[in-house]
């Protein structure tokens, strides 16, 4: 009988054994793959625009395998002659891998986003979180001015911020994390699980006035802590309106 309650002790106490949450390391190297770079060049190899992305599927097909990015649709306005979109992954690694892209919906009024595929076979995709709540750690990934990767962390800093332009539009959400040009289109996760909650839409900007004799002139600059998310909620959406909602499921 003794035997016998001791081992009903020890499963007991091995049921009440939670699992260890994920350290930071662990949680970078979860997300760092997912995070990939944008390159529009013209035709002779010249750069002319550069952003960030996420890889959020992918398919196996005849050729290898179709990875789809998530970005932000400004990248690819106001573009003219010939042009080529490439999306460079592994790039927490090194130089990464340089692949041509297909730019296959993209969308640049209420809701700044576009869908890319490229053949990789680097396709390590992002997860989906579920809704953040304010105070919410979280990391920001991207390529500020087309350079190298970037790393910045915050928390979320605002819910509920409701567009004026599109009220079919979800709230927005803000966090405080730091940002600069080129960062849109990045992914922000949650810290502590690795899990995408957004893209970066932009930031808030404040005009600084340069002063001198005229001509006047003047730089926008980022404002801190006031980086703009578009929610997994307008993602799905707009990958719905292509018949691409299989891509990022609930």
């Amino acid at each position: 009988m003794s035997v016998l309650l001791a081992g009903a002790l020890v499963l007991v106490g091995a049921s009440c054994v939670t699992a260890r949450p994920p350290s930071r390391q662990e949680v970078l190297q979860k997300i760092l793959p997912s995070a990939v770079q944008i390159v529009v060049e013209q035709r002779e190899g010249r750069r002319i625009k550069s952003g960030s992305g996420v890889a959020i599927a992918s398919r196996r097909t005849g050729e290898g395998v179709s990875c789809f990015v998530l970005t932000s649709g400004h990248t690819f306005s106001g573009l003219a002659g010939k042009t080529e979109i490439y999306a460079v992954f592994g790039r927490h690694l090194g130089p990464g891998q340089k692949a041509r892209a297909l730019l296959v919906a993209s969308r640049n009024d209420s809701i700044d986003l576009a869908l890319l595929r490229a053949e990789s076979d680097q396709c390590d995709t992002a997860s989906p979180a579920p809704t953040p709540v304010l105070g919410e750690p979280i990391w920001v990934i991207g390529f500020p001015l087309g350079r190298h990767i970037m790393l910045s962390s915050g928390i979320v800093s605002q819910v509920g911020l409701e567009s004026a332009a599109d009220p079919a539009i979800s709230a927005r959400l803000i966090v405080d994390a730091p940002v600069s040009y080129g960062v849109s289109g990045g992914g922000v996760f949650d810290a502590r699980t690795g899990r995408l909650i957004g893209l970066v839409e932009g930031f808030s900007t404040a005009r600084v006035m340069a002063q001198g004799p005229p001509p006047a002139w003047y730089i926008d600059v980022p404002v801190p802590g006031q980086t703009l998310v578009i929610p997994l909620a307008d993602i799905r959406r707009f990958l719905g309106e292509f018949e691409q909602a299989d891509l990022l499921p609930p």
